[in-house]
């Protein structure tokens, strides 16, 4: 967390909601624009690991206040957007950041892993789009900001409903800033590679084993390294706002040969199948 020193800039006083706040992207966009002035309504459903967080922005002279929701909840959802209009008369950003991993073959993934990881990956964006979006059109503007990751890029293996997942969250976000544009409204989709977030560690592994599998991932960088980034591309507007060079090697290559970029990830799942386990 940084000191005291509040910048002045184009997030300054700026009511912004951000979700999955508590830890890893969000928790360090929530730092980073509280440092830069903005007014910072904190969602996540760990709320110890929330409370910490806000604790730490205010210590250092930050605004924040939290609000322990899960987003695949649309009526809560709807509810904290109606109150944060009702409280600031608008909302300027909204950083739908909530996501969860689960890792293994599909062949291993039961029903309530797909549901549980679409219902937050994706459905988490929807709701909260749904309820963000139409107050925005109505003000006349805003900025809605998506995170989706290097899995909605190229057609990973090994993480089949939070690949669907996040690839549905780049076509909702590409298709919404073409709407967007003519009404006032803002859109960018956030597709990170390698972060060293408590995802990498917390997800849900089946049939893997997790030691083995961490040692052929390659170096993460840091969240705030990730979020400064991701301000920069939010600052300029970027359509698609693309974090580490593996993200964009990945993105150019599945552009020019999908078939090059499928045979590599065939080795991935190579290796992937080599650690595999009976759990």
């Amino acid at each position: 967390m940084k000191g005291k020193y509040i910048f002045v800039g184009p997030f300054k006083d700026r009511i912004i909601i951000i979700t999955g706040a508590a830890s890893g992207i969000g928790r360090a966009l929530s730092e980073e624009l509280a440092h830069r002035g903005a007014r910072l309504v904190m969602v996540d459903r760990n709320g110890k690991l929330l409370k910490e967080a806000a604790e730490a922005i205010a210590k250092a002279g930050g605004k924040a206040w939290i609000r322990e929701l899960d987003v695949r909840d649309y009526a809560a959802v709807h509810r904290l957007v109606a109150e944060v209009l009702s409280g600031h008369g608008r909302l300027d950003y909204l950083f739908n950041n909530a996501g969860i991993g689960v890792l293994g073959e599909a062949r291993d993934v039961d029903y309530d892993d797909w549901r549980r990881v679409i219902d937050t990956d994706l459905y988490g964006v929807v709701n909260g789009v749904a309820a963000a979006y139409p107050a925005m059109v109505r003000q006349g503007f805003g900025h809605i900001v998506n995170t989706s990751s290097l899995a909605g890029l190229i057609p990973i293996p090994g993480e089949i409903s939070y690949t669907a997942s996040k690839y549905a969250v780049v076509g909702l976000s590409n298709a919404l800033r073409i709407e967007g544009e003519d009404l006032g409204v803002k859109v960018s989709v956030v597709c990170p590679g390698l972060i060293d977030t408590p995802i990498l560690r917390t997800s849900k592994m089946l049939k893997v084993d997790p030691e083995r599998a961490a040692k052929e991932l390659p170096k993460p960088i840091s969240p705030e390294r990730c979020a400064r980034i991701i301000l920069r591309g939010v600052e300029k507007n970027r359509a698609m706002i693309l974090v580490t060079g593996l993200a964009r090697f990945a993105w150019i290559l599945q552009r020019i040969s999908p078939a090059i970029a499928a045979s590599l990830l065939k080795q991935k799942l190579k290796i992937l199948r080599a650690f595999r386990v009976d759990n």
